[in-house]
């Protein structure tokens, strides 16, 4: 198996501008560039949308200087793309590489359609591709570049590093002795932004991998693209995998348009992990060490409180500085336990109601106020607050089990849903890594079967990935003897039942704007920083700007 990884730097953004492109896509814009010599109105528009599929599907702050999403080169882009033609369908016909069209990938030879920003993205890859093809060896290069892989090679993208990373590489050694004619390639790229940069852009090109990993917290603005291919039930009936034997909450967020568009390998939920020592000494365990149920914000205060009494520090932590992904999602379990909604209408209408959301952030921001949890903590700390010792529960994701096993707490603590806090039931935020099929006209029946029976192998030994704290969403495994064993991971299941996902929009999901506006808004919060009312209006102000664009795909 020839096994790749691809990472990139925090810091990898281009050079200062306005429109300058960050470095997954800088080969195509310069390549265009070079193309459109001469021609510095239409190579500005061209190349503002190219940047725009980029990286403002999924732009991350933290990595990526932000790009105006101004509408004028959208609106110039008919007039742009009628001087254009001529000249890249003439040097896409030199070199022989496909021109895009909305749907399919397409010959010279076949009439063209009206241009569309998918069809934009498309001709920038060919001519990137034209200048690149005589060096493209590499998994990456070959799907960004448009080679095709041999007919016996599987090509296969994602994004796992650390724990993940070794248990995914397991479950792929398990596919490769089982079906020894097929050379698996996988590649890991690096998470976030440069892995849906690259995938969104070698799926336009033409040339993707055969199959990929996609956050179903992203999977709607892949579909509204136009980048994936749906599962239709009877296929997946007929591979034995049908839609029934997935977590239902998992198959609903999978499923765009009435058709299921990924299948999901995990539910990774936010969840509160307990010292069992120290919830023990303050009375908040029963005779089997589980945590007595907790219903409100008065009976986890009061927790919180008995905790901090035997800790001598603190009766909780979770991370408040610099992590915006963990402010958003314990916000989110308990603002969506309250009932509260963020956006609709894909994005562009607004829907946070100010006083649910308050209600939320006055409550936590009283147990950071009050010294039950730390007010300005980042992630390291948190890992020694809790690994030592000195605070009773953590909120967290299942993801860091692996981290704490590692810690002198091995086996001194446990790990269940977060408590039902606001609202008539429990809600858990949560996110679930799926698999997907890049759209591929030159993908035949054989190849999507060799695809489909990967896809299976890997969710027939999920056991290996929910080692990383993962609940399998393929529910043989899930309900099989062998998880129900698997301790603390088969005590948070329910939280895979009611889980809730980011909501839809190109803005939105791991790693994105969405993600960034909100977790900043309740740091200020829970820091002290800013009133509960004026990290809402920090809400609706950073989040505006967006639900008023257009999206730069679909």
């Amino acid at each position: 198996m020839l096994r790749e990884t691809w990472y990139q730097q925090a810091n990898d953004a281009g050079p200062a501008g306005p429109q300058s492109p960050s470095d997954p896509i800088r080969p195509i814009t310069e390549s265009v560039d070079r193309a459109l010599n001469g021609r510095p109105s239409v190579r500005r528009h061209l190349r503002k949308v190219v940047d725009n599929v980029g990286n403002g599907a999924h732009r991350d702050p933290r990595m990526h200087r932000n790009i105006p999403q101004s509408d004028c080169h959208r609106r110039k882009l008919p007039e742009s793309l009628a001087s254009l033609h001529a000249t890249m369908q003439g040097f896409i016909s030199h070199k022989e590489v496909p021109a895009m069209t909305d749907n399919s990938v397409q010959r010279r030879t076949q009439p063209h359609p009206s241009p569309t920003r998918r069809t934009i993205v498309g001709a920038g890859l060919g001519a990137a591709a034209a200048e690149l093809l005589s060096g493209c060896g590499s998994p990456v290069a070959t799907g960004l570049f448009g080679l095709a892989p041999p007919s016996d090679k599987l090509t296969y993208w994602n994004l796992f590093s650390g724990g993940d990373g070794a248990n995914m590489a397991k479950m792929e050694k398990v596919y490769e002795r089982s079906h020894p004619s097929i050379d698996l390639s996988a590649t890991t790229l690096s998470w976030g932004t440069p892995y849906y940069t690259k995938l969104a852009l070698a799926t336009a090109g033409g040339a993707p991998p055969d199959v990929g990993i996609v956050h179903l917290s992203r999977l709607d603005t892949f579909v509204e693209a136009g980048l994936l291919t749906p599962f239709p039930a009877d296929e997946l009936t007929a591979f034995g995998m049908p839609a029934t034997n997935f977590t239902p909450r998992a198959a609903q967020k999978a499923t765009v348009d009435g058709q299921l568009h990924a299948i999901p390998l995990d539910t990774h939920p936010f969840v509160m992990y307990y010292n069992i020592p120290v919830c023990r000494k303050a009375g908040l365990l029963d005779a089997d060490d589980n945590l007595k149920p907790i219903h409100g914000p008065a009976e986890l205060t009061a927790a919180l409180l008995a905790a901090k009494k035997v800790t001598g520090h603190y009766g909780g932590v979770v991370a408040v500085i610099g992590d915006p992904a963990t402010n958003l999602r314990y916000f989110s379990t308990l603002y969506y336990q309250a009932g509260g909604t963020y956006i609709a209408d894909a994005g562009q209408k607004i829907t946070i109601d100010n006083d649910k959301a308050a209600q939320v952030l006055t409550f936590m921001r009283n147990l950071t106020k009050s010294g039950l949890m730390p007010a300005t903590i980042n992630d390291a700390g948190v890992l020694s607050l809790f690994s030592t010792g000195k605070a009773g529960f953590l909120f967290d994701g299942e993801w860091d089990i692996p981290t704490y096993r590692a810690t002198p707490l091995n086996g001194k603590f446990n790990v269940v849903p977060i408590p039902h806090i606001f609202g008539p039931k429990p809600v858990a935020y949560a996110d679930s890594h799926s698999f997907v099929i890049p759209r591929n006209s030159a993908m035949d029946k054989n190849r999507r079967a060799m695809v489909l029976t990967f896809i299976k192998t890997m969710l027939e030994n999920s056991l290996i990935w929910a080692g990383g704290g993962h609940v399998p969403a393929w529910t043989p495994v899930r309900d099989s003897a062998a998880f129900k064993a698997l301790k603390p991971q088969a005590n948070y299941v329910a939280a895979a039942e009611t889980a809730m996902y980011d909501p839809p929009a190109w803005y939105s999901g791991a790693g994105s704007d969405f993600e960034n506006i909100i977790g900043a808004a309740v740091a200020n919060s829970q820091s002290g920083v800013s009133s509960a009312s004026s990290a809402v209006g920090q809400m609706w102000s950073g989040l505006r700007p967006y639900a008023d664009a257009k999206a730069p795909v679909g």
